[in-house]
């Protein structure tokens, strides 16, 4: 408003007015003491009511006061009717004669800067709540000057401001907390920070530095958004993919293998070598034998003693870790169809945290494919055993004998330079059994030689049913020629047990043995010693059955029974 002396002014208040309202540069007016409007200037009709000479109802309103109480009045209006909403401000100035000057500003595009300066901030601070998990400000002391009021990583606010970053890192260091430091833009930068809970949290930081006029630096600002949850999804599954890749070479390692007992042996190859532990061990139960190691790599432990502990600690019924010094052990049962058949251990240096929770998967993993192997080793072994052994007596059967075990214990034999023996073991009047007393009897029978036959062996010997009444007992271990005159006395003294059985009382059942000597570098061939013994046999027969022949070695004649 422009400033005019009291008694500068004229003696006409109209004129006055006019001159006042001239120069003022927006819209304005000049009401008498009844509120008429008497002089205007500028664009006023939206002042002007529907009345010549009367003010809008707002403004009019405004006037009235002023007029009533002699003071200067300010207001903001919204004219009636306009459709861009028009805002003005409105100055009222008492006047001469009770009259008042009316001085109008127009508000409008200050109004609407205003909300939109407002929408944007509010918009902005949605944005920014949205894209990180808390905004921060720091000052250039280094400690935080704002924090996002709801707080950060289980702060609140207030316990934030006026600390410095270092006391949330990782490490109780501003070292790795470069974002708060920023000097330059920085975006997605990954930092550890501890929350108040003490758990650790992983965040990305993006900042700006704040630089003074004078080029100083006056502090950083920026927003943090954690993605531990996501750093955590993304370590499993990383994690999951070590233990595929670790289980993919273990398979790989088994399925290069086509007998079962390779395929463990591979599998714990590949398994030290792989999960990087000091040395494994693959038991599994074996019938009467009980628990039995299966195959091993790595730093051996002692068998017995590592079963034992083994079974004290998990009882083989579950997974078991414990201290054997200097070995951090780690046990896990093999099963196959949820039935217990072995158990898989691994060990490395001792330490009272060894197994993480990844081993422990892992571990269990391997042990799931140790379990059908040792399914398979069990399936292997019966098929084999049925197809050695003769179905009534459980002893090898006749190519089992002579194709396999003979053989390989002859080259084993020649090797030591030892002695052994052979002899042909075969039933006198056995066919009169089954004649006189069925097949079922027969049976008994040779079930009553089978155990003596057992009785009168060692562990070391080797017995086989060659077919009907006919067995075959191999002797080694250095025995002499005086040894074996022993116990193929003492052997058909044994047999007198199978009398019971005989068809008839002047044909007892009773055996016939032909036993040939075998010295190791002889180079004689399985054949020839079996020829040898079997000839000798069939000598004892001839000569009255309940005897023995010792066969010649190869060049002399057979040697008849030595008198009793």
């Amino acid at each position: 408003m422009i400033e005019m002396p009291i008694d500068s002014l004229q003696a006409d208040p109209l004129e006055d007015a006019n001159r006042m309202l001239a120069d003022y540069p927006g819209a304005a007016c000049a009401v008498d003491a009844r509120g008429r409007v008497v002089a205007v200037s500028g664009s006023v009709g939206a002042l002007l009511g529907e009345s010549a000479g009367e003010l809008a109802g707002d403004v009019a309103a405004v006037v009235a006061k002023a007029l009533r109480t002699a003071t200067i009045e300010l207001a903001t209006v919204s004219l009636p009717g306009s459709a861009a909403g028009t805002l003005l401000e409105i100055t009222v100035v008492p006047w001469r004669d009770g009259g008042a000057v009316v001085l109008t500003r127009d508000a409008t595009m200050e109004r609407n800067l205003r909300s939109a300066l407002v929408d944007s901030r509010l918009r902005y601070k949605d944005l920014v709540e949205i894209s990180s998990d808390f905004a921060w400000e720091v000052g250039a002391d280094g400690t935080f000057a704002f924090v996002t009021p709801r707080g950060a990583l289980g702060y609140q606010a207030n316990q934030l401001v006026g600390h410095r970053p270092a006391e949330l890192a990782a490490d109780g260091k501003d070292g790795e907390l470069v974002p708060f430091q920023a000097t330059r833009r920085m975006e997605d930068v990954e930092i550890w920070l501890r929350r108040a809970d003490g758990t650790l949290a992983c965040v990305l930081a993006s900042s700006l530095p704040m630089i003074g006029e004078d080029g100083s630096w006056r502090g950083a600002r920026g927003v943090c958004r954690d993605v531990t949850e996501e750093r955590e999804r993304e370590l499993a599954l990383s994690r999951a993919r070590h233990r595929e890749q670790v289980m993919n070479v273990i398979m790989r390692s088994i399925r290069e293998e086509l007998e079962p007992t390779r395929m463990l042996t591979a599998a714990a190859g590949a398994v030290v070598k792989v999960i990087g532990v000091a040395g494994c061990g693959m038991f599994r139960f074996r019938g009467d034998e009980g628990i039995v190691l299966g195959a091993s790599a790595g730093v051996e432990l002692p068998e017995a003693e590592l079963a034992e502990k083994v079974g004290q600690a998990g009882d083989w019924l579950r997974e078991a870790s414990f201290i054997w010094e200097p070995w951090s052990i780690l046990a896990v049962p093999t099963s196959h169809r949820h039935a217990i058949n072995g158990a898989f251990c691994v060990w490395k240096a001792a330490d009272p945290d060894a197994w993480s929770g990844d081993d422990r998967v892992l571990v269990s993993d391997v042990a799931n494919q140790i379990g059908i192997i040792n399914e398979q080793i069990s399936s292997h072994e019966r098929i084999l055993r049925l197809s050695r052994t003769d179905d009534l007596t459980g002893f090898l059967n006749r190519r089992a004998f002579y194709k396999e075990e003979l053989p390989r214990r002859l080259k084993r034999l020649n090797r030591s330079q030892r002695t052994a023996a052979l002899m042909f073991i075969d039933m006198d009047n056995f066919k009169l059994v089954n004649d006189v007393h069925g097949h079922q009897t027969g049976d008994e029978a040779i079930l009553c030689l089978r155990n003596v036959l057992v009785k009168n062996t060692r562990p070391e010997d080797l017995v086989s049913r060659l077919g009907g009444d006919e067995f075959a007992l191999w002797l080694e271990g250095g025995v002499t020629e005086d040894v074996v005159i022993r116990r193929v006395t003492a052997l058909i003294k044994a047999c007198d047990a199978l009398r019971v059985y005989s068809g008839s009382p002047d044909k007892p059942l009773g055996v016939s043995i032909g036993v040939a000597m075998y010295r190791a570098g002889s180079e004689e061939s399985v054949d020839d010693l079996l020829t040898r013994a079997d000839e000798a046999m069939y000598e004892a027969k001839r000569g009255g059955k309940g005897s023995f022949r010792m066969a010649p070695m190869p060049g002399a004649a057979i040697a008849a029974e030595p008198a009793s």
